[in-house]
């Protein structure tokens, strides 16, 4: 029989897993429930929830753990976890009634498929341990805690021990099985490996020995020649070393390192063991450095590439969904431990460029990669009878965790991460019903309003985020401009005693930049705060023969400085598109001209063969040249089959022709 805690100490339960582990966190995230986001972002996540999310149909999902037919490397065990740690988020956002019946009943329908020995998983007992089985697991019991957190079901718990007590049975302390050779071979036991994220977040709950004993073996498994890799995947060692990320573990497959970076920053919550902190900030460094493109994400066929060299290349199956999930699930975790602004500098990149991106109009589908040129492509079916792949899983992930970076809990206040239309209800430090309210048109725009709502008088901190790229930032409180240094790459802490409508109102500095290729190719591209500009075919098309100009070769008209004159279009020609601006350019004969040119994430967002887009034009370009004409669709698929398509049963209505 289930047990059902009273709502409140739901909710007491809820919060309480909001605050740090040890002590370790910097910062913390609000109490689910807290936040309300408007504008652009706001609605890509309501319409993930509503039209993705809580759409899915469950029983999909839950019958391969019924059948248990997952045997020859298939990975439907990673669907159901996925796919519920994301519908869990959406409940926290939005806990309405409806959507609690869906996550009540996705939990029972699994519990219901776990066997006498704890097991819950797709593999048969044959073939357990194979492959991608013990990954599959992982997501079980991501899953299972994500509900316990916050409903507070000790039943769930009691699930989940039972899961990962099999396990330990199978390949832990002691056992002859060496857990991280593991899985498929072509990953190295990475994969299996990560299952060390859950594992410490259950020591977390239970605080029982045996499972901080698995996660500390599986790290020192780590340091161990295995049968899969004759040196062993020693990623803390190697990050530490700042190894080359394709050569690290002798699989740079990027979704499943970081994954297991994950799991490395739960452990040193548990232990304090400062080499784990430190091995992970220097892979994020890595990351930044070697394989982070344009728009905040990485990878070529989902493997380490040396990417930020190569991005202006044609990239064959470039910027998978799943990296640039965990991506910002790592960047998440790194943003609370330290309390540094870089992270969430990297986590808005992502969001409004590559995430954004990613996610189909009406919000039920997800690309599998997303280039920077070419055409987006809805992600192919995976596993038909499942009508899933592991991107339209994953990326949900991603977009819903936005609320819980948004506005953070700091030492003594709050921390302002994502400039958006927004409304906050939380407790002040002094305990105090307390209301921030956004009011801006940012990234459109510089310009931000924070309104605070608080019944008496009180001392703390507000912490407003200066992004890298704002150089000059003009901050007021009450209409009194702030006279002391604003650095951009760090956090202004506004410390006073707050009153009842007092106003901080921001103005950052929206400069388009011209950025070189980073390869020393003469290819160019355009930021505007933390968005990328793309040329697009329903803003430029294609243009052959006498169509062209006698003088065709142009190029971006920027100023000494780098920067360049944007001007941005009030009334966008393209109603799909976000944001549009002229862009100027001179031909060879030194006239000037204006090109239109739109946001990253609108680019190619028509979804169909032959809308076009690119991010790094040549210098000078040529309109005949300024696509690839041979690049379509096919670049960023994973089969020959024909061009994939939103499955009908997820397909919005208004969306069908």
């Amino acid at each position: 029989m289930r047990i059902h805690l009273t709502p409140l100490l739901s909710v007491l339960i809820g919060i309480a897993s909001f605050f740090p582990v040890n002590g370790q966190d910097k910062f913390t995230a609000l109490p689910y429930g807290s936040l309300s986001i408007g504008g652009e972002v706001g609605e890509k996540i309501d319409l993930c929830i509503e039209n993705r999310v809580m759409a899915q149909d469950i029983g999909r999902l839950i019958l391969p753990f019924q059948l248990r037919n997952d045997e020859n490397w298939g990975f439907r065990c990673e669907f159901w976890g996925k796919w519920f740690t994301s519908a869990m988020l959406g409940y926290g956002y939005k806990p309405v009634p409806p959507y609690r019946e869906i996550i009540d009943n996705a939990v029972n329908g699994l519990l219901l498929t776990q066997t006498a020995d704890g097991y819950i998983g797709t593999y048969p007992d044959q073939h357990h341990l194979k492959d991608w089985d013990i990954w599959g697991r992982k997501y079980v019991l991501l899953g299972l805690l994500a509900y316990y957190d916050q409903i507070g079901d000790p039943a769930t718990l009691e699930a989940a021990e039972r899961v990962a007590d099999h396990l330990i049975g199978e390949a832990g302390p002691g056992s002859s099985v060496n857990l991280a050779e593991t899985g498929w071979i072509g990953w190295k036991g990475l994969a299996s490996s990560s299952v060390l994220e859950p594992i410490a977040l259950l020591y977390q709950r239970t605080g029982k020995q045996k499972y901080l004993d698995l996660a500390e073996h599986i790290v020192q498994l780590w340091k161990s020649p295995n049968k899969l890799t004759p040196t062993g995947i020693r990623l803390v060692d190697e990050a530490v070393a700042e190894t080359p990320l394709w050569e690290m573990a002798g699989a740079p497959k990027a979704y499943e390192m970081m994954s297991c970076f994950e799991g490395l920053c739960e452990l040193y919550r548990i232990t304090g063991n400062q080499d784990y902190l430190k091995a992970t900030r220097q892979l994020v460094k890595s990351i930044i450095r070697d394989e982070i493109m344009l728009v905040g994400s990485g990878s070529l066929h989902e493997i380490w590439c040396n990417g930020k060299m190569r991005q202006n290349d044609p990239m064959y199956q470039g910027l998978e969904t799943c990296v640039t999930v965990t991506w910002m699930k790592l960047l998440y975790q790194m943003l609370r431990l330290t309390g540094d602004s870089m992270y969430a500098d990297q986590l808005e990149i992502s969001l409004y460029n590559a995430l954004l991106a990613s996610q189909t109009p009406d919000g039920e589908w997800w690309s599998y990669y997303t280039g920077l040129m070419g055409e987006r492509v809805p992600s192919h079916l995976q596993f038909a009878d499942v009508v899933m792949s592991c991107c339209v899983a994953n990326g949900p992930r991603a977009m819903l965790l936005t609320p819980s970076w948004a506005v953070m809990r700091s030492e003594n206040g709050f921390a302002v991460n994502l400039y958006a239309p927004m409304q906050g209800k939380m407790q002040s430090p002094g305990n105090q019903p307390f209301t921030l309210e956004i009011s801006t048109r940012y990234p459109v725009g510089g310009n931000v309003a924070i309104t605070l709502s608080i019944p008496k008088k009180e001392r703390f901190d507000i912490r407003l985020r200066i992004p890298e790229w704002s150089k000059k930032t003009v901050v007021t409180v009450n209409g009194e401009r702030y006279r002391k240094k604003v650095s951009p790459g760090s956090y202004l802490t506004l410390k006073r005693e707050w009153c009842n409508r007092d106003k901080i109102e921001v103005s950052f500095d929206m400069t388009g930049y011209v950025v070189n290729a980073p390869s020393g190719v003469p290819d160019a591209a355009i930021r505007r705060g933390p968005v990328i500009l793309a040329s697009d075919t329903r803003l430029i098309p294609f243009r052959h023969g006498v169509e062209v100009p006698p003088m065709y070769r142009y190029s971006f008209r920027k100023n000494r400085d780098g920067s360049i004159d944007l001007t941005l279009v009030d009334n966008p020609p393209v109603k799909e598109i976000w944001m549009t601006f002229q862009v100027p350019v001179t031909d060879e004969s030194g006239k000037q001209h204006e090109l239109p040119m739109c946001d990253y994430a609108s680019a190619g967002n028509s979804w169909k063969a032959g809308n076009l887009f690119r991010v790094w034009l040549p210098q000078p370009f040529d309109f005949r040249h300024l696509y690839i004409n041979n690049l379509d669709w096919r670049i960023n698929v994973t089969d020959n089959g024909p061009r994939p398509e939103i499955p009908e049963i997820y397909k919005k209505q208004n969306n069908e022709e």
